[in-house]
């Protein structure tokens, strides 16, 4: 199983699109606050999201309480300013994948404090990321492939 940990995330639709992408893999999803929006029972609802049931949310009032809270065996700090391309991580079953706010990414200490589990997404120079809920199935899968997709369907409905 994944871990997704979005620090401080702004766009609730971006956290919506994560959530389905747990939900579908079985990541577990782990919101560190302050939150840009409301993932209260009443506004997921109202949003209409139907498969909030099926994800593991956990929230923290920081990162520091984060880490008090979980035993963080293996971690990859996903930043456009990253030395490493994510090709080049090697994801283990339980594995933590940091991702920042929007407007910001990661804070610059944390990403110092952690420099050798930090991997980036390739991409063009001229382009300042990719959008936040992307970044995270790209690398959810490719842990995944890495991992052999445990507990995922690996066949269609299509008849060959």
């Amino acid at each position: 199983m994944l871990n997704i940990v979005l620090v401080e995330p702004e766009i609730p639709q971006n956290c919506g699109n994560i959530a389905r992408t747990c939900a579908a893999t079985g990541a577990r999803l782990h919101l560190i606050h302050p939150l840009g929006f409301d993932v209260s029972e009443k506004a997921v609802k109202r949003a209409g999201l139907d498969y909030w049931h099926l994800v593991e949310v956990f929230q923290y009032e920081s990162l520091a309480d984060f880490f008090s809270k979980n035993d963080v065996k293996q971690m990859w700090c996903l930043s456009t300013k990253a030395p490493k391309c994510y090709t080049e991580a090697h994801f283990r079953d339980g594995c933590y994948l940091f991702f920042g706010k929007e407007t910001k990414g990661l804070p610059e200490d944390f990403l110092e404090q952690h420099r050798e589990e930090c991997i980036r997404l390739p991409m063009r120079d001229t382009a300042r990321s990719l959008n936040l809920s992307n970044s995270v199935a790209i690398a959810v899968y490719e842990a995944l492939r890495q991992l052999d997709f445990p507990g995922l369907l690996d066949y269609g409905k299509m008849k060959i």
